[in-house]
Parts: structure tokens; C-alpha cells; sequence
């Protein structure tokens, strides 16, 4: 037991707002989060999770309102948690805690069985009841460009040059944008949950009204995923082999880990969690520059352009 944590003063007065965590017995910390805190709770009767989110989270464009509701909706939709309550002048959101194995990058990537269930569970979220908000990722990396350049936080050499040739990408996407489904938008691995019958989706910061291209995209550029993994779970998802949907999803991919390094900026700045995010942003900069300098680039532009 965590006697540290059922006697921290901040915990005790959350939780003494939240009636299903009466005689609480034991409370632990879980790793992962980069905008929050997350606990596991016991109680006598069940366990749970409650989310902690850093209030500074405002400056990524996070809407917890939006955060509750489509977590509801993920759940109606079979994928997702239970909601069972909220402190929303607190920031924080209590789920009901599932019972299952927490996947990893290096665990999808070894076990290329994992994405055809992968593919399944998003389909029963992208087939939900449609989420409040949309997420359009071109508009939200921008603004965080903005503020990474009005703050002068940290910006890799070589970033607003490189800037033109995103923008090339996202101008041809719009040209044949798919229909908006109730999308999760931050798929790291780690949001993935195999109770060994069903793989579960969990968090929903970022989620929104989105094409489901940019949630296969961000979860292949998280996971670092090979361009066979990637036509895996393209194939799988869309039920047959659609080259122009890979090309799409790299494109989002591209996209999404070029966006995510200005996040990491603000994030470095602002966050109080202990964590360095320069590296993880330079990581996925380091990653995506070869490709959008390099032929892959030019190859799914023109996919995009005629095969869409």
C-alpha cells in the first residue's frame, strides 16, 4: 500500500469529492502521462482511474469538457472507458479501471498480430457517435508555431524552411479529405489496452472530429512504425489494399511528428512534469526531416495528387 499517497493532503481533498472513491485502500501512481497524472484507485469495491491533468495544458489547445464527453462516447462505442465521474474546476476526470495489458512501440512492432485488432478497435471508434470538437491538425501545429516563436521557446535548425514543404503536403490533402469520425488524435501505444479478447483505446485529450487517416498516420509516426507495419494496419482497417490510403497516412505521419516537435517546445517550457521533452521532440525531428527532404516525400505527394 501507498501510504505516502492516501495521505497526501492534495489526493485526500479530490478524492473527498468524488463518492465512488469512499474507503479508498490503496492508491498508486501510474507512469506515462505527458499532460497529467494518472492514479490507479482501490476501493472495497472496484478500482479505478483518476486523471490529474497539469493546468497548463491550456496553451496545447486541450478542451477537458471536450476530454469527458467524447471519453463517454469512446465508451458507448465498446472501445473506451467508463466515465464515472469529474471535478472539472480541478481538471480532473475519474474512469473506470480495465483490466489489461498496456501495450508498447517495441511490443506492436514484434508482434505484427496485434495490428489487424489494432485496425478493429478503430473502426468501432471511428463508427461511434461523432465526438465534440474537431481536430485539424494543420491549424493546431501552426498555432503552436506561433506561440513557440512569440515565446522564443526551442526551435530545431533548419525548421521554418523545412515548414514549406509541410504545407505543400497539407494543401494536396485537403483536396481529397476524407469524412470526419470521432477520432482519439493521440495514439501513442501506450493508449492501447489488451485485456486478451479486445484491445481497449484510452485517453482522449486531444480527441475530436478528424479523418481516420490522421489517427492511423499518428499512430504509425508514434510508434516509429515501418512502412510494412504501416500497409498492415492500412490494409487491415480498410479492408482491402489501398495504396493511396498508405501514401495518406504517411502523409498525416509526416505531418503529425513535423506538429508534435513544436508541442514538445511548449511543453518544455511550461509543463511541471518531470520529463525531457526537448529529446522526445527531437526524436520524432530527427525521424521525420530525412523523409520529408528525402524521395519518400516526393513519392506520396504524387500519390496524393493522382491516386487519391
Amino acid at each position: 500500500m501507498r501510504d505516502d499517497l492516501l495521505h497526501n493532503e492534495r489526493l485526500k481533498l479530490l478524492m473527498a469529492r468524488l463518492p465512488a472513491l469512499a474507503g479508498a485502500t490503496k492508491i498508486s501512481a501510474l507512469g506515462g502521462g505527458l499532460t497529467n497524472i494518472n492514479y490507479r484507485i482501490d476501493t472495497p469495491a472496484k478500482s479505478y482511474v483518476m486523471r490529474v491533468s497539469d493546468t497548463a495544458t491550456s496553451m496545447l489547445g486541450i478542451d477537458r469538457e471536450h476530454e469527458r464527453i467524447n471519453t463517454a462516447r469512446a465508451h458507448q462505442s465498446g472501445v473506451g472507458a467508463a466515465v464515472v465521474d469529474a471535478l472539472p474546476d480541478e481538471n480532473v476526470l475519474l474512469i473506470d479501471w480495465i483490466d489489461a495489458q498496456t501495450l508498447h512501440a517495441h511490443t506492436i512492432r514484434e508482434q505484427h498480430k496485434l495490428l489487424p485488432r489494432i485496425a478493429y478497435a478503430l473502426r468501432q471508434l471511428h463508427s461511434g457517435e461523432a465526438f465534440h470538437g474537431e481536430f485539424y491538425f494543420p491549424s493546431i501545429r501552426k498555432k503552436y508555431l506561433e506561440t513557440v516563436l512569440e515565446k522564443k521557446y526551442f526551435l530545431p535548425d533548419n525548421y521554418l524552411s523545412v515548414e514549406q514543404l509541410i504545407l505543400e503536403l497539407e494543401k494536396t490533402l485537403v483536396k481529397t479529405a476524407e469524412p470526419l469520425v470521432p477520432c482519439n488524435n493521440d495514439l501513442l501505444a501506450e493508449n492501447f489496452l489488451d485485456d486478451g479478447e479486445k484491445i481497449w483505446i484510452i485517453d482522449y485529450e486531444y480527441s475530436g472530429q478528424n479523418e481516420a487517416s490522421f489517427d492511423i498516420g499518428n499512430l504509425a509516426s508514434e510508434s516509429f512504425f515501418s512502412n510494412e507495419e504501416l500497409t498492415i494496419l492500412c490494409d487491415a482497417y480498410w479492408q482491402k489494399h489501398r495504396p493511396e490510403k498508405i501514401a495518406r497516412a504517411i502523409a498525416w505521419s509526416m505531418i503529425a511528428r513535423f506538429g508534435w516537435v513544436m508541442w514538445a517546445s511548449i511543453q518544455e517550457a511550461v509543463s511541471h512534469i518531470d520529463f525531457d521533452f526537448r529529446q522526445w521532440g527531437l526524436k520524432k525531428w530527427n525521424s521525420v526531416l530525412p523523409e520529408i527532404t528525402g524521395s519518400q516525400y516526393k513519392e506520396v505527394l504524387e500519390q496524393l495528387k493522382y491516386k487519391s
